[in-house]
């Protein structure tokens, strides 16, 4: 049940780096359930990189799919690592909350081992879920990473499901919360543990994750921190637009 309310994943392709003018590398590794995961390396479109971006994609379809909101990195001088969660796209196994935070962790040393990164100029970026999900991985490992971009994510698992359960749905929240990772799992609490910058962005129109996740998340974070808040921008559309991906460059160029 907890799955189903929180993955969407698919395995149709929905767009190809071709077709944004990049390379691409086809990657695969292993998850620590020995799930066989799926996942792709764009190359900085120049060389020396500035840095290595880790990309953790959001809750629904497949890398094919959330491409045209990582695409704009390369171009911009960043490697850029995206990957399927277990059970998404041409990942094997079945995604768990817990279970996509392993593979962020697995995602994080395939980076680091590659030769031509440099281990210790790494950044990651997560949206949404992935948002989520890198502030848990940040508080495990936070090896060689200089700063995380976090767009759209939420701040806690029983708060967005209360979020998303309201009008029709909210009937299933009864079974959905006691199957929920305990509150010293949510992404809010790991934030305790980070202590590299923090760079929020949100669209103030949200109405997936309503922006209030990412006030409190900023409210919680003791390290350094930015917020850029997008007036009138939806669900993950910030940085689909050049103003909003040139402000995150120019913030990412003071912190590495």
């Amino acid at each position: 049940m907890i799955e189903n309310f929180f993955f969407y994943p698919d395995a149709t392709t929905y767009t190809m780096p071709s077709q944004f003018g990049l390379r691409h590398e086809d990657v695969f590794f292993a998850a620590p359930d020995g799930s066989r995961l799926h996942g792709w390396w764009l190359p900085a479109l120049r060389q020396p990189a500035r840095a290595s971006v880790l990309h953790l994609h959001g809750n629904a379809a497949n890398i094919t799919n959330h491409l045209p909101l990582a695409a704009w990195l390369p171009p911009a001088g960043f490697n850029l690592l995206m990957f399927d969660y277990r059970g998404f796209g041409r990942s094997e196994g079945r995604p768990t909350l817990a279970g996509v935070v392993e593979d962020a962790q697995a995602a994080l040393a395939l980076l680091r081992a590659r030769p031509e990164v440099d281990a210790n100029r790494l950044v990651v970026f997560g949206q949404s879920l992935g948002g989520a999900t890198a502030l848990r991985l940040l508080a495990r490992d936070a090896q060689g990473v200089r700063a995380a971009v976090i767009d759209a994510a939420f701040a806690s698992y029983r708060g967005i499901a209360r979020d998303a359960a309201a009008g029709p749905l909210a009937l299933l929240l009864p079974m959905v919360l006691p199957s929920l990772p305990p509150a010293a799992d949510d992404p809010i609490g790991a934030l305790a543990h980070i202590r590299l910058p923090l760079l929020y962005v949100h669209g103030s129109a949200d109405r997936v994750v309503p922006v209030s996740h990412t006030d409190a998340l900023a409210a919680a974070t003791p390290g350094p921190h930015a917020v850029l808040r997008v007036d009138g921008a939806q669900h993950m559309e910030p940085l689909q637009r050049p103003p909003v991906q040139h402000a995150v460059l120019e913030r990412l160029a003071g912190w590495l």
